[in-house]
């Protein structure tokens, strides 16, 4: 698939990181794309085919991802630190608040804890793949892949690909393998403790105050999700004021990795079409809410 170059490539110091960021797309309304973890911005690169003809689309890697660094200090980051270094990314490129910001797994969380913290930034969310707590297949998922040696990377790709990577294309599965072949201690060192990091952090419920969030937001669960509860993706849009599920079928974790027909449903989302007074069928999922 040929990528657009981008129209901008730029690289910024945060506290004690370097962040790089490219920006494509010359005009229309602004996307910022939040990666999931141990990705990189090469995951949204599909999007950048779809996409950058209707937006003007940043994409960053946190530090421990593609060309990210540390400068100094530990190589863990807190949620805090990437949630600054989001936020550095949206000033430095100018965006405006009717930004959206579209998210992969963890990338959710930071977009979250981000809203919660400057609420007038931005315009809209679309959060793939996140819920409140990681599901027993999670857990179990991530204490087996902390067990293995740091020498036999290739069965750590094997246990994620397994676990919640069924449904990805041959290609993506063989990316996934290379990338654990080649990646660098340090890099290895930021997966394995931000594995320990979710396994010990509270409920998100617990860590961010998603009543303060003024955007809409609309919750993308692929209906094959293996470590994300369906249950709890409705509790967690309960607690955001103004949140839609969307559950989309025939995908599971990885969702537009894994086929490019779910561009239809971020078409949509990106519209604000799911807030639209006519789609009360889509607004009716949150009828299906369960309280905890």
């Amino acid at each position: 698939m040929r990528i657009s170059r981008p129209t901008l490539k730029k690289k910024i110091e945060i506290d004690r990181f370097s962040v790089p960021i490219r920006i494509y797309g010359d005009a229309g309304p602004h996307l910022v794309c939040v990666n999931g973890v141990q990705q990189s911005m090469a995951m949204w690169h599909s999007f950048v085919t779809r996409f950058s003809s209707e937006y003007r689309i940043a994409l960053f890697d946190f530090p421990g991802q593609g060309k990210a660094r540390v400068l100094c200090g530990p190589q863990k980051l807190s949620l805090d630190e990437q949630v600054d270094i989001l936020h550095e990314v949206i000033k430095s490129v100018e965006f405006d608040n009717k930004t959206t910001l579209s998210t992969a797994s963890w990338g959710g969380v930071v977009a979250l804890a981000f809203a919660a913290r400057y609420p007038d930034v931005i315009k809209q969310l679309v959060l793939g793949s996140i819920g409140t707590r990681p599901n027993q297949k999670m857990i179990e998922t991530i204490q087996k892949g902390l067990s293995i040696d740091a020498e036999n990377r290739l069965e750590m790709a094997e246990v994620l690909i397994q676990s919640f990577g069924q449904n990805l294309p041959v290609k993506i599965k063989r990316d996934i393998t290379s990338q654990f072949r080649s990646m660098s201690a340090d890099s290895l060192q930021t997966f394995n403790e931000h594995g320990l990091l979710v396994l010990s952090t509270k409920n998100l419920t617990d860590l961010v105050d998603l009543g303060k969030i003024k955007a809409n937001a609309v919750i993308l669960r692929g209906e094959h999700d293996t470590i994300i509860d369906l249950e709890d993706v409705h509790f967690l849009a309960s607690k955001i004021p103004n949140c839609i599920v969307k559950i989309v079928e025939d995908v599971g974790h990885f969702m537009h990795l894994e086929t490019h027909n779910i561009f239809d449903v971020y078409s949509d989302a990106f519209a604000g079409k799911y807030f639209e007074p006519a789609a009360e069928k889509i607004e009716a999922l949150n009828t299906l809410t369960l309280n905890k």
